[in-house]
């Protein structure tokens, strides 16, 4: 079984700045960790390469910082990594992002499951992964609690649904999207450190995955954000204090006042 796992660097802090001009987060600079959904991405590939053998690629995109969080993925039993970055693909929507990594899993070949974590924390559109299932023409599973058999060809799911969960049988290549339910993913052991610190991730930029450049980029990105601002701070409220009657009252009074009653 060949996996290939699509992780993201994201800001690992609440500080975040936009770029005024290009409405984008900018990451230059900012402390970056692995986004947290796809630590269980990563943990489902490699755990269920430990029981039928085969190899787990982590595939990433993103400013040269982002080997880091390749190299995060290594420490913890993924084989292989490649990271994704040119000036090229600067301010991509999750269309053109869906767009870049399909073309560089078409390059990486032989695949049987791709995994991501359902969304990443600093977008939560949860839009990249079945991007990248349309670009290949492969099924797409979302919100996968439970990988219950891989045999044959096919994979068994459960799909998580506000009400329960769903089963699902898919024939392979597929790409799922995992939760949090999943899995817990495994702390890195001394070899894996050891590993990861000595890897040199290979870096591949749009000529080597032969983009077509409209499609990557702010070319490539039909999504524009008009207008980024922080919402005003909360003022704090009145805490009313004393017998119930007495707070009742003044809760009243303060209520007209509002022309709330």
């Amino acid at each position: 079984m060949n996996f290939i796992v699509c992780v993201k660097q994201v800001p690992g802090t609440t500080d975040v700045k936009i770029n005024p001009e290009t409405n984008t987060l900018v990451r230059e600079g900012v402390e970056a960790v692995v986004n947290p959904f796809d630590l269980y991405a990563v943990e489902e590939a490699v755990a269920w390469k430990e029981k039928l053998g085969g190899n787990v690629t982590a595939l990433s995109m993103g400013p040269p910082q982002a080997a880091e969080a390749l190299k995060e993925t290594l420490a913890v039993g993924v084989d292989d990594s490649v990271l994704l970055s040119d000036r090229n693909f600067g301010g991509s929507d999750t269309l053109a992002t869906s767009y870049t990594l399909a073309r560089a899993i078409k390059k990486i070949g032989a695949y049987d499951m791709i995994l991501c974590g359902y969304q990443a924390i600093d977008g939560d559109t949860a839009q990249v992964g079945p991007g990248i299932a349309e670009e290949l023409g492969i099924p797409c599973v979302t919100y996968v609690k439970k990988i219950r058999e891989i045999k044959d060809g096919l994979v068994t799911l459960e799909r998580m649904l506000e009400t329960g969960f769903q089963v699902i049988e898919v024939k392979l290549p597929v790409l799922i999207t995992v939760v949090k339910d999943i899995n817990t993913p495994r702390l890195p052991s001394l070899r894996g450190k050891m590993k990861a610190r000595k890897a040199e991730i290979p870096v591949w930029t749009a000529a080597d995955i032969a983009c077509e450049m409209n499609r990557v980029g702010q070319p490539g990105s039909p999504t524009w954000v008009r207008k980024v601002f922080a919402p005003p701070r909360k003022t704090s409220g009145r805490i009313l204090s004393g017998e119930i009657e007495q707070q009742a009252k003044e809760l009243r009074e303060e209520l007209k006042r509002l022309q709330l009653i």
